[in-house]
């Protein structure tokens, strides 16, 4: 087999790349140059992988499948915002490669019928003293694994129900337990909100990835509250910091939803230990009504 001249093309580029000459090889999953000297191509000249273990990388972080989310303080600042889309690519490409092409939750690989991909999640470490975020792991999920993981953007979708079986499916959770997981972790993440996180991506840093400078961790509540008022057409009516709780809160005056009050937490709100004791009817998602998520962040129709 002749030695492929490879690229790196982001997604989003793939139509251009491919209007330029490149080709794609479906067994590498990768696009590359057919012949040498094409110079409408040099845009994606490849550079060199990414090391399969990067610096200060801790592979056992966040084995298994697990609702895992983030905090809304941080949202809109991450990895993918803060490299450029062709080294995204890289790191997606290592990611993909080194966990041999499966999901490292439940160990599916890619089905182009059943709407299933590999992606890349990112694991966190947070450090409530110092207040800051720390990238300590990515790892390679199936979309449904994904979608498990990222559970209020499943309510969000409407995906709760298929996200849920999933959990149980892979973990061999009974739907008690599997509920009792969910609502911990909504209690983690609504605690981490309320903190401004400095953001540290030293591991990539330190693998020679080029990063755009982060941004503070006094601007980085107010990067999610500005892009999520602009992808909701939130007006910003108030001068001054708009944090990404304020934009919360806002949303659901104007859907008209009654958030609980410190004074006046339902059990739903609270904390597992401070919760009283219930006996779910049904053990899997709240079918009754949708989601505080999903509600709140809903487009209008």
């Amino acid at each position: 087999m002749v030695e492929r001249i490879w690229l790196d093309v982001p997604y989003a580029e793939k139509d251009q790349a491919k209007q330029a000459g490149a080709r794609w090889d479906p067994a590498a999953k990768r696009w590359y140059a057919p012949r040498n000297g094409m110079t409408m191509l040099e845009p994606w000249a490849a550079a060199p992988d990414v090391a399969d273990l990067l610096p200060g990388e801790d592979r056992t972080l966040g084995n298994g499948l697990f609702v895992d989310l983030v905090p809304s303080s941080c949202w809109f600042t991450n990895v993918r915002s803060c490299v450029t889309p062709r080294d995204w690519e890289r790191l997606r490409r290592m990611i993909t490669r080194r966990a041999g092409m499966r999901c490292e939750a439940c160990g599916a690989g890619e089905d182009r019928q059943a709407q299933r991909w590999l992606e890349a999640h990112e694991r966190w470490l947070y450090d409530d003293a110092a207040r800051v975020q720390s990238l300590k792991r990515l790892i390679c999920l199936c979309t449904d694994c994904h979608t498990v993981t990222h559970y209020g953007y499943a309510q969000i979708r409407g995906l709760e129900s298929k996200a849920f079986a999933h959990l149980t499916k892979v973990t061999k959770m009974d739907g008690v337990t599997a509920r009792r997981h969910i609502d911990a972790a909504f209690a983690l993440w609504r605690r981490r909100s309320t903190i401004t996180w400095k953001l540290n991506l030293s591991i990539l840093t330190d693998a020679g990835v080029t990063l755009k400078r982060p941004p503070s961790a006094e601007k980085r509540s107010g990067v999610a509250a500005a892009t999520l008022a602009a992808e909701r057409g939130v007006p910003r009516t108030a001068p001054g910091r708009v944090d990404a709780g304020e934009i919360v809160a806002r949303i659901a005056v104007e859907r008209g939803i009654a958030l609980p009050t410190p004074s006046t937490r339902s059990p739903r709100s609270m904390p597992p230990a401070a919760a009283p004791a219930r006996t779910p009817v049904v053990p899997g998602p709240r079918a009754e009504s949708p989601s505080l998520l999903r509600r709140i962040f809903r487009r209008s129709r």
